[in-house]
């Protein structure tokens, strides 16, 4: 079996070995073997980390991975525009082939940018033959991903029946499931529409079939009045709810829900760029943290906001410093003595929670012997990151896309010298550069 030493990096674990100034990584097949100040070994092909700080792989816990192609269109636009133009619009003219070049290239972008594994928010998917199109963009890529199958959500035409109560279908789940069982890369979960977004019958339907199949039921939870107002209350008296559940935003749950499903276990993934940009409002991270949980984070739409998780974040952090330190000067007058929130916080937000929201904290989020080898190599020798006094400050508020060195998913590199590895991307930015402008100018947009 193949091994990887890589020497001489300083090292953040994020884990309870701590970090190492400088030390060694070695990797054997696609796990991480060993950590430790200095290792040798004889038969193991030797990387040189001088000058490079290593973390673990980044995790994005949400992103509509098939807007790729209409990257940048959505800047400007407020949740409401972005539900009339993209869904009711946009969205219903994709065929299968823009659902794979979009999530083909949206993964790779992951990739170049330091992310080892993706939640995949796919809700754009009106045929199985949509589905495989993602799916099969997910696996060309190299990524880890996990492949959240959601629904459309066009306007209803006459006669027909309006998605909010339309039940997830099931069969087609599980015809995902079967396909892609044991699959190494690749998991298969559900992204529902939730009681905020559905009737109260679609909701029991689908949580159900999330607990029966075993799957994460991650849905948006915000923008606008809910469709059900008290389905969590019958959510829960159904036992339906638990760990496995994940809610995308939250920013329309009260103080007492948000502390309930805390203590059932439940999940919560922001997306502060975007949530601040179209109006849903600041991230919940104040709000959870002050009832000791911790949040994960996503892009969510690069029709709006740049895929980089580094910047995702940065801008969480500053978020989250100005709310506090505005609530310090309103009761004390006075600037606060110290910030609240820590680099190190912000950067096991799209490390350690994120695998924490996929259940697989036991495999990745962090660099330990036994866990997958999903690792990325930062210059710090750069111009920008020079000098680093404290390399998790340096990680989470000098680094660039620019200086993302290498990245590796379950022992392979993907990406090397600051270039993928074995992949020919001009064809490829052809395909989603007309896959865009086919979309756009059939809305005439």
């Amino acid at each position: 079996m193949a091994s990887t030493l890589i020497k001489g990096a300083t090292i953040i674990t994020m884990d309870a070995q701590g970090d190492l100034a400088q030390g060694d990584i070695l990797v054997t097949g696609d796990t991480i073997a060993r950590i430790a100040p200095a290792i040798q070994a004889d038969d193991a092909q030797v990387v040189d980390g001088t000058g490079h700080i290593i973390i673990p792989g980044l995790i994005n816990a949400h992103m509509h991975t098939w807007q790729t192609a209409l990257r940048g269109m959505a800047s400007n636009w407020t949740l409401l525009e972005y539900f009339q133009k993209m869904h009711a619009g946009l969205a219903t003219v994709f065929a299968p082939e823009d659902l794979h070049i979009a999530t083909l290239v949206g993964a790779l972008n992951q990739i170049n940018c330091g992310t080892t594994t993706l939640a995949d928010w796919c809700h754009n998917n009106p045929t199985p033959a949509h589905n495989d199109a993602a799916i099969a963009g997910l696996l060309e890529s190299g990524i880890r991903a996990a492949f959240f199958h959601g629904t459309p959500k066009p306007d209803p035409k006459p006669g027909q029946t309006p998605f909010w109560e339309a039940p997830h279908p099931r069969a087609e789940v599980e015809r995902l499931l079967k396909r892609h069982q044991g699959h190494a890369l690749l998991g298969i979960h559900a992204a529902v529409l939730g009681p905020h977004y559905s009737t109260l019958e679609v909701a029991l339907h689908d949580f159900a079939m999330a607990r029966d199949l075993g799957l994460i039921a991650s849905m948006h939870q915000g923008g606008g009045p809910a469709r059900t107002p008290d389905g969590w209350e019958k959510l829960e008296a159904a036992g339906l709810l638990g760990s496995h559940i994940n809610i995308v935003h939250g920013h329309a749950l009260s103080d007492a829900q948000l502390k309930r499903f805390c203590d059932l276990g439940m999940s919560f993934s922001a997306a502060a760029e975007s949530e601040m940009s179209q109006g849903h409002g600041h991230p919940i991270t104040g709000r959870l943290r002050a009832l000791g949980r911790a949040l994960s984070l996503g892009v969510d739409l690069e029709c709006a906001v740049s895929g980089d998780m580094l910047t995702k974040a940065r801008i969480a952090l500053g978020v989250q410093r100005t709310l506090d330190n505005f609530d310090y000067r309103q009761a004390h007058g006075s600037i606060p003595p110290t910030s609240t929130v820590t680099t190190r916080e912000a950067l096991s937000w799209v490390t350690v929670e994120g695998a924490r929201m996929l259940g697989q904290l036991d495999r990745i989020g962090t660099l330990a012997a036994g866990k997958q080898a999903d690792l990325v190599l930062i210059r710090a020798s750069d111009l920008n990151m020079q000098p680093v006094h404290d390399a998790v400050n340096s990680v989470v508020m000098q680094t660039s896309l620019a200086n993302i060195d290498s990245v590796m998913v379950a022992g392979q590199w993907k990406k090397r010298h600051g270039q993928l590895v074995g992949v020919d991307l001009a064809p490829q930015l052809a395909a989603l550069k007309a896959s865009g402008q086919k979309i756009a100018s059939a809305m005439s947009l």
